[in-house]
């Protein structure tokens, strides 16, 4: 093998300055408005759950419906995920990203637009759907495409910190979601919102596209990307298949493991927990809104401290405390927030907090489990193909179990089962606290940065 800090031709490798930090924060900011674009639709979607359910699937079981027509979306993304993730690792990350916000934000914009059952009929849910299929397409490439650029610009030794910015857009989303809905409810009645105010939140993901799509336009590629020679950016989708399904299935098997955890615990508790509170707990929908956004505002405020803490201490033990808290947390806190506004607040911060140690180290943790030359594609595919199995569908399969059994406390235990296997995965996986992203190998703790081409087809034998 060729010395590990030339190229293939022995020509010396100069390796790049790292981007000012003012730079570091603008691709912070595209990459966090794009994901804040994507959650503010899916949280939107939960919290409208019962205007969607009115407009577009009348009839007893027209919740339940509604439910799986959000997970539907899910059922794309792995789609998405095959389509953006080869894309994005051979015309680059910027490209795909401002693609794949088009996308969303357009369809979610068109859903404000949509006539009902009453007005066309049949036809109303079956566009519903078909948006929601873009959607899914969509961010199949979405989120892989802007942890991998948040995670590329970031320096090494702050990757948590910096990548935790991701998630607070995620949350900031979410939020936004609940609070417009409740403050539009609050301010224009119940009456008025069933009629026509449900619509106009829906018209914002128009306005957060377009800012996004130019924050992104604005800004290099990514240097990590950059660095990499021409070869190694230009392989086919076969190569890039390849590569990752022969030398790197082991990462693709760990990182869709803990995908598990990390999505059952997003779905249960940021999107199914409006509907469960709602229905199952009788909470009025004016309290379940204000308990969402007061939760999902405290943990934006925790996440950056969550990703700074994994860059001292690494992204393992962050990841076991939090599959073992949530574990053994679950069932107590579930039954908990039957009890009320404040209990059901108490219950829920309390499972946010413990859940703050995955969702603030996802971007830092991810990206780095794959080399550069197939880093989007690894990270795109694992993460969409376990979330379309396991994260989407967490809502109705709630809703479904509780229907048939009336045991309120089913997402507790569909959590815990979660834990489970993303502890397993977790075992396995590398540490790669302050491990470099840059070249063709893989990153590990400690591990030297190599830009020979060889070691991408070595590391695949």
């Amino acid at each position: 093998m060729s010395n590990p800090n030339t190229h293939p031709d022995s020509t010396p490798h100069a390796s790049p300055p790292e981007p000012e930090l003012k730079t570091v924060r603008k691709a912070v900011a595209a990459s966090a408005i794009g994901n804040a674009t994507e959650w503010f639709d899916y949280g939107l979607y939960a919290v409208s759950i019962t205007y969607i359910t009115q407009h577009f699937f009348p009839g007893s079981h027209g919740q339940l419906l509604a439910l799986a027509t959000f997970a539907v979306s899910f059922i794309f993304r792995p789609l998405g995920g095959i389509v953006w993730g080869p894309m994005g690792d051979r015309l680059g990350r910027k490209r795909v990203l401002a693609l794949t916000i088009l996308l969303m934000a357009g369809s979610t914009f068109c859903i404000a637009l949509l006539p009902s059952y009453a007005t066309i009929g049949v036809a109303a849910p079956i566009i519903l759907v078909l948006l929601r299929v873009i959607q899914g397409f969509s961010s199949g490439g979405e989120y892989g495409g802007a942890a991998t650029f948040m995670a590329e610009y970031a320096p090494d030794n702050r990757r948590g910190f910096f990548g935790s910015f991701l998630e607070f857009g995620t949350l900031a989303g979410m939020a936004a979601g609940s609070l417009i809905v409740l403050l539009l409810q609050l301010g224009l009645g119940e009456e008025t919102m069933m009629t026509w105010g449900w619509r106009l939140p829906f018209v914002l993901a128009g306005v957060l596209g377009v800012v996004g799509l130019y924050m992104r336009t604005k800004l290099d590629e990514s240097p990590v990307y950059e660095e990499l020679d021409e070869n190694d950016q230009g392989k086919t989708v076969k190569e890039v298949f390849r590569i990752l399904f022969t030398g790197y299935w082991k990462q693709l098997l760990i990182l869709g493991g803990m995908v598990v955890a990390v999505n059952v615990v997003n779905y249960t508790l940021l999107s199914y927990m409006p509907a469960y509170l709602q229905g199952p707990v009788g909470m009025g929908a004016n309290s379940s809104l204000t308990v969402m956004f007061l939760a999902q505002a405290f943990m934006m405020v925790l996440i950056p401290f969550g990703g700074m803490f994994s860059d001292k201490v690494g992204r393992k033990p962050v990841w076991y405390f939090s599959l073992i808290g949530l574990f053994v947390a679950s069932i107590p806190m579930f039954m908990l927030m039957a009890n009320g506004f404040v209990w059901a607040l108490i219950g829920l911060a309390v499972l946010g907090i413990l859940y703050i140690p995955q969702i603030s180290t996802i971007s830092a943790t991810f990206p780095a489990m794959f080399p550069g030359p197939v880093r989007f594609a690894g990270f795109a595919i694992s993460y969409n193909v376990s979330t379309a199995l396991f994260g989407g569908t967490a809502p109705s399969v709630n809703e479904a179990i509780i229907a048939a059994t009336g045991n309120t406390i089913v997402p507790a235990y569909f959590v815990m089962g979660a834990c489970v296997i993303g502890f397993i995965a977790t075992i396995f996986m590398k540490e790669t606290k302050g491990a470099s992203l840059r070249g063709c190998g893989l990153p590990e703790e400690g591990a030297e940065v190599v830009f020979d081409e060889d070691e991408l087809v070595d590391d695949a034998k």
